[in-house]
């Protein structure tokens, strides 16, 4: 088993529910299972500011899938939840996942960067990450939770720990 994390972010079609979603469709998967999830943040939008906030989390999963696989798992799950994908970089979406780590691996193919490109510059990622993984070690050398404290912060809220908005798609507390 490889442990992963992936963020999650939404801001279109009731952003909430599309992570809560999101979560039971992960806890669904063959070949993986999930070890925990981050608080609910809210953030405003890379790009244009002409969207809604996003509300992002980040969970953490251990998988037998390799990276591919997991890369397509996570996509079909983006399209089943109505994910159109446009030209326009940072625009609005019903559901972004983002495979962030994949164990300890450096991973750079044509359509996967591992880790996530920007993860160490993007608050709703190191926050949430940080949250569930305080001890983790980038493949860098870098440690999340050195991050967490310096990271610049943009806006950012926590808005509700994991077992408010995650009720009733964890049936144990992680």
């Amino acid at each position: 088993m490889i442990r992963c994390y992936i963020g999650l972010g939404s801001n279109l079609a009731n952003p909430r529910q599309q992570l809560h979603q999101a979560v039971l469709a992960f806890k669904q998967m063959t070949h993986c299972q999930l070890v925990a999830i981050s608080s609910l943040y809210g953030s405003k939008p890379m790009g244009p500011q002409d969207q809604p906030d996003y509300m992002n989390a980040v969970l953490a999963l251990d998988t037998t899938l390799t990276a591919e696989s997991l890369l397509d798992a996570t996509q079909q799950i983006e399209l089943e939840q109505g994910r159109v994908r446009k030209k326009l970089r940072w625009g609005p979406r019903t559901l972004d996942l983002d495979l962030l780590l994949f164990g300890n691996q450096t991973i750079e193919t044509s359509r996967l960067t591992v880790p996530h490109y920007g993860l160490e510059q993007r608050e709703f990622v190191v926050l949430p990450l940080a949250e569930i993984a305080p001890q983790l070690i980038l493949p860098n050398g870098h440690e999340i939770a050195g991050l967490a404290k310096t990271i610049q912060i943009n806006q950012i809220k926590r808005l509700e720990p994991a077992s408010e908005w995650t009720a009733n798609s964890v049936t144990e507390r992680l």
